[in-house]
């Protein structure tokens, strides 16, 4: 238990230090055209980095970063090595003041030391593919590219539709790409809950059961170990199957019928009582320490037979939990019958009964469902477009326009899109470490899923990286607001207002990108407008090969730090 304190402080120790080196990213350009003080700047960005908290609900950038690695090779030396590396490369990049990436940092550390501690186990030649999720690492690494590109694409855009002389072709240009926003981002968040409801019905589980049984049927016609398991499998999916349509017909109306009512429609109707007491099945087990079993039997042999033995006894929990829901079975009769098949622990059983007494399959639902509810960003596009469409047609239509009188009117506008960019930044990179504190604790045994993180973990992350912000980064917020290219007010928003737009698709996609790689592709975008000669590439360069070594560099510190830490921790 020590030793996941010492990692969820060093992990808000690096969200406190990812805050003043991302600083620049929120601010640079609000402070390179003087619209606030760097002091102010600072404030303003912190405050709306914990404002991203109770807009971005489903975390699932941190449940990516979770999954980075494969669990048989999560363990709490591995995420103290990652963290320590990465708190060391943020470090030394702040000092000289490069903008690199705290998202690639802590990724690449995450991985560097989890690979050391695979080939120490396994030995050299076991392949890297089991160790981590390339899916994820290769996605990382594409959005190297991708992020400042889509940054620069959108900041190209807006500043071109924002020089337009005719304000009508302006705003029509505007509304069509407002409905075409809306519609990808609708379907992002169809497409989340329809991940969701299959991860709550087990139906993903059952898919990935079917497809590796049938693999072994297959490839051994013969054996009917094989063909049993397989069967069993897909019984278990036909039958979860026409229940899982049945709720997604009415997942398809969420807008219209809401979280709750569709909660309640499936409780109602019996959809979720095959699902029951198998959800419930899951709680009491792991309120009786088999989360801990199961992270302690990777390194124990005899607590690994021991865990073998409660993974197939405690499946059994599912009948006298049946006869609970029915009630066939009293509260106290149960929590014999459940003792009756593995003994549940004297020190853990008032959190088992509180845990059946509790338990709600309608609530579980709702949470899960209003989980990947994107209204507030969906709102908060169109409010931005409206925003902008009423600005032009007041300086255009209503006041003669001037220099002065669009100077002014961008500089109020830039704190706005400030505003935007840090909610992006906020949602973005506090995610990260809620990923690492996630996978911590499951390690540790404290929670079985990425979903059963505990509400503490992302207040604290979204307020530490809010606290770093307010201390500022100086020396980075020159290099990004002066030293790429010279930015105007009009400049400042639209790379803002791109910066924040690609924060926003990207999150909804889970995955995580640089937020210092997409402002300087955004800032990059608008002095590209002016003529190619105003980015100083030279500068561009050097940024460019500090996010190219970021990963493999806090790769390699992450796995020198790991052999380390293992002559003391084990």
């Amino acid at each position: 238990m020590t030793l996941v304190i010492i990692i969820i402080a060093l992990a808000l120790i690096f969200d406190y230090i990812n805050g003043f080196h991302d600083a620049a990213n929120s601010i640079a350009t609000v402070v390179s055209t003087k619209v606030l003080t760097p002091f102010q700047a600072v404030v303003w960005a912190a405050f709306f980095n914990c404002v991203a908290f109770f807009i971005f609900k489903d975390h699932a950038v941190a449940n990516t970063i979770s999954k980075t690695v494969n669990k048989e090779f999560i363990t709490l030396p591995v995420i103290l090595a990652g963290l320590i590396a990465a708190i060391f490369w943020n470090l030394l990049t702040w000092w000289y003041g490069i903008p690199s990436s705290s998202s690639h940092t802590l990724i690449g550390g995450f991985a560097g030391a989890a690979i050391a501690h695979a080939l120490s186990q396994k030995g050299i030649t076991y392949s890297w593919g089991k160790i981590v999720e390339s899916d994820i690492i290769l996605s990382t690494i594409l959005f190297i590219f991708l992020a400042p590109l889509i940054g620069m694409g959108i900041s190209i855009f807006i500043t071109i539709v924002t020089i337009m002389r005719n304000v009508w072709a302006r705003l029509g240009i505007i509304a069509v790409v407002t409905f075409l926003t809306i519609l990808l981002f609708d379907n992002f968040e169809s497409s989340k809950m329809e991940e969701n409801l299959q991860k709550f019905l087990k139906v993903d589980k059952y898919k990935k059961e079917v497809s590796e049984t049938l693999a072994k049927k297959e490839a051994n016609p013969n054996d009917v170990t094989f063909l049993n398991a397989y069967n069993t499998a897909k019984d278990k999916l036909d039958k979860a199957l026409p229940n899982y349509n049945k709720i997604d017909a009415l997942v398809t109306n969420f807008d219209k019928l809401g979280a709750k009512a569709i909660a309640k429609q499936a409780a109602d109707s019996g959809w979720l009582k095959d699902i029951e007491a198998s959800r419930l099945k899951d709680d009491v087990r792991n309120a009786n320490d088999f989360l801990v079993l199961e992270a302690k039997a990777t390194s124990d042999d005899k607590i690994k037979a021991e865990y073998s033995i409660a993974k197939e006894a405690t499946e059994k929990y599912k009948d006298p939990l049946k006869k609970y829901f029915n009630k066939e079975l009293s509260l106290d009769s149960t929590m014999v019958a459940l003792s009756a098949i593995y003994p549940i622990a004297e020190i853990n059983k008032a959190n088992v009964k509180k845990k059946i007494e509790g338990f709600s399959i309608e609530k579980a639902l709702a949470k899960d469902i209003d989980k990947a509810d994107n209204s507030m960003i969906v709102w908060g596009i169109i409010f931005t477009s409206i925003l902008f469409s009423l600005v032009y047609l007041y300086v255009e239509k209503v006041r003669t326009p001037t220099a002065f009188k669009v100077a002014h009117m961008f500089k109020k506008l830039q704190l706005f899109s400030s505003a935007a960019f840090s909610i992006g930044h906020g949602g973005n990179d506090a995610q990260k470490v809620m990923g690492i504190i996630g996978a911590a604790l499951i390690a540790n045994g404290n929670m079985q899923n990425f979903s059963d993180l505990p509400n503490w973990v992302p207040a604290a992350c979204y307020l530490a990286i809010g606290l770093g912000t307010m201390s500022g980064g100086w020396k980075i917020i020159k290099t990004m607001g002066t030293k790429i290219t010279k930015v105007t007010p009009l400049e400042g928003v639209a790379a803002e207002t791109a910066g924040a737009f690609t924060l926003f698709f990207t999150g909804q996609m889970g995955i995580p990108v640089s937020t210092t790689h997409t402002i300087t592709g955004s800032i990059i975008g608008v002095g590209a407008t002016k003529r190619l000669s105003a980015v100083r590439w030279g500068v561009t360069v050097n940024l460019l090969w500090a996010w190219i070594l970021t990963i493999p560099v806090s790769g390699l510190l992450a796995a020198l730090v790991y052999y380390v830490v293992s002559f003391f921790v084990k």
